[in-house]
């Protein structure tokens, strides 16, 4: 498991995800899950099955990478839920090409409206408009042209755009969970989080 934070990164995923012979991005399933944990929660075990599915296997090949992609919703959760807004998205850092964070960036607002974009219109009546304005932004990001050079006026303009989708989702987490108490819990263990599902180490149900 990552000794912390930092260890946590899209390369460290997309190792994971590629170890599991999969091109995948760990960017769509990141929106999906920031989404999916401001709006209705996504507990361990649905997590754990949902990226399996995904990397068409049964089970991680190990338990270290078990144990990673659980603290993945972990971090997630515990940063949406953080006063400090220490929120950020899993997206590449600056040793990948603009290119390539620009289609990261596109692919995790897919991931993001595919959950975002199911809510019941009358539900989103309910949002502030700068949230209901912001999710059209984001469903507006997943078009966002890939195709571009590498210079300081086009990195200018994708950290405001990741930075408007990390507002957005952080809007969509506080305003489901309003008054939420800032809790740190240290991360699961592989083990400790199918304990918490109810299921055993060999993923059988418990009853």
């Amino acid at each position: 498991m990552p000794s912390g934070d930092n260890a946590l990164d899209f390369a460290t995923i997309s190792d994971i995800f590629l170890a599991h012979g999969s091109l995948q991005s760990p960017a769509f399933f990141d929106g999906y899950l920031c989404a999916r944990l401001a709006l209705e929660d996504i507990s361990a075990e649905d997590w754990l099955g949902l990226i399996c599915a995904a990397l068409g296997v049964e089970e991680p090949a190990t338990r270290e990478d078990g144990e990673t992609l659980l603290a993945w919703r972990t971090l997630a959760k515990e940063r949406l839920d953080a006063q400090e807004m220490s929120f950020e998205p899993l997206l590449p850092d600056e040793l990948f090409s603009l290119a390539e964070r620009a289609q990261s960036l596109a692919l995790w607002c897919q991931g993001f409206h595919e959950v975002a974009g199911e809510v019941d219109p009358d539900q989103r009546k309910a949002w502030s408009t700068p949230l209901q304005e912001g999710v059209a932004d984001i469903e507006q990001l997943m078009q966002i042209d890939a195709d571009i050079e590498d210079n300081s006026e086009n990195e200018n303009d994708l950290f405001a755009l990741t930075e408007h989708a990390r507002m957005t989702a952080l809007m969509l987490y506080v305003e489901q969970h309003p008054g939420r108490p800032d809790v740190e819990k240290p991360a699961q263990s592989f083990e400790e989080g199918m304990k918490e599902e109810g299921l055993s180490g060999d993923g059988e149900t418990r009853h």
